[in-house]
């Protein structure tokens, strides 16, 4: 299969994705640093290059509606945005995942206000972690660009049926230049497939109710539902990211182990932060420490096997949150790994750090103090923050 190599944003990635996808309706309203999504996706339907219905509405809140409405018309729907976007878009975000509707969402993670910041870290996707929808994490444009192809199979699958969320790290990733392979556009719409929609409001002939009220005597019916479909999105994500391998030669999966079959000292991320982390592990390799990093793609369904069978021989784990719970004891990814790691019976040294928000850099040098830390036993007890001016 030939492939196009480009220089591309992380934004400019994900538009190409969608462009490639070709949606039936796409319904949006623009944030920093989500905009840019939808700017260029805005060009390539002025242009035609897409049959996409677009709509421009007045807020987020009306944006993921909008997109509610489409795709229970049986419509393939997408849309992006961003922090304080998503945040808007809470209450719908739970009825889109209730109503079994695979809407594919392209955010740009960037912190919530207060103090109104603009820039990465991940507490606007972890605000939204229990909302239904599967969350995939990114590392770089081509992890972003791949991901969002896959994202439409996954949630479109009759076993899944459930919105998606695949993220990128705000201006890190989503405006930082890097090396982009795409794929032919007959060969990403083959993969992507018709989409075949397993209600429609629209057909006359087969009228349903849409959002009824559930009290009492079925809504605990419908959340098990939901939970089984999110159980069974670990077997088809697995299906899908394999045939996404065969397909196109790059393969995927729940977690990325780097340097992990001899580590004795484990660094578990999302996101762009593993690239520094495996800068930082060779450098340690070098001086003899047998360090590795776990990266974990997909939080949502949480992988805990998976990460379980990486971590239950390390030494010591260190665990890096890009959001705050305010729990004072970890963060959400750290949080998830700690009641796996009980599950499992698996009983290892952990320490576990606050780090990055509000965009705040992290470096080689940070990455290599949390793996000292760790060779020096330096872990267990509350959470810490990293890089903090004191």
């Amino acid at each position: 299969m030939e492939k196009t190599i480009l220089a591309r944003t992380g934004n400019e990635a994900m538009a190409e994705a969608m462009r490639q996808i070709n949606p039936d309706v796409c319904a949006a309203y623009p944030i920093t640093p989500a905009t840019e999504i939808m700017q260029i996706f805005s060009g390539f339907v002025s242009d035609g290059l897409v049959k996409t219905k677009l709509i421009t509405v007045e807020s987020e809140h009306s944006a993921m509606s909008a997109c509610l409405g489409s795709a229970a018309a049986g419509a393939r729907t997408m849309t992006a945005t961003s922090s304080q976007g998503l945040a808007l878009m809470h209450e719908i975000l739970f009825i889109v995942s209730a109503l079994r509707l695979p809407i594919v969402l392209a955010d740009v993670n960037r912190a919530l206000s207060g103090p109104i910041n603009i820039h990465c870290d991940h507490s606007d996707t972890m605000a939204e972690r229990d909302t239904g929808w599967i969350q995939i994490y990114a590392e770089n444009s081509q992890e972003a660009y791949d991901l969002l192809i896959q994202a439409v199979r996954i949630g479109e699958h009759r076993d899944v049926l459930l919105p998606v969320c695949v993220s990128t790290d705000g201006f890190i990733i989503s405006h930082g230049m890097e090396r982009l392979e795409t794929y032919p556009d007959a060969e990403v719409q083959k993969f992507v497939g018709e989409y075949k929609p397993v209600y429609n409001i629209l057909d006359v002939d087969n009228p349903i109710t849409v959002g009824s009220l559930v009290l009492t005597d079925y809504y605990l019916e419908h959340k098990r539902a939901q939970h089984e479909a999110m159980k069974n999105s670990l077997r088809v994500m697995s299906e899908v990211f394999s045939e996404f391998g065969k397909t196109f030669g790059r393969t995927y999966d729940f977690c990325e182990k780097y340097r992990c079959d001899d580590a004795e000292y484990i660094l578990v991320c999302l996101s762009s932060t593993a690239g520094t982390a495996k800068a930082a592990i060779e450098e340690l390799r070098n001086q003899g420490m047998k360090a590795g990093l776990l990266k974990i793609r997909a939080f949502r369904p949480f992988p805990a096997e998976q990460i379980t069978n990486t971590l239950k021989n390390a030494k010591a784990i260190a665990v890096l949150d890009r959001s705050e719970s305010l729990s004072t004891r970890s963060g959400p990814v750290a949080t998830e790994i700690k009641a796996a790691l009980y599950d499992a019976c698996v009983n290892k040294p952990m320490q576990t750090y606050i780090y990055g928000l509000g965009g705040r850099e992290i470096y080689i040098e940070d990455i290599k103090k949390v793996f000292n830390n760790l060779k020096d036993a330096k872990c267990g007890g509350q959470v810490e923050y990293l890089g903090v001016k004191e």
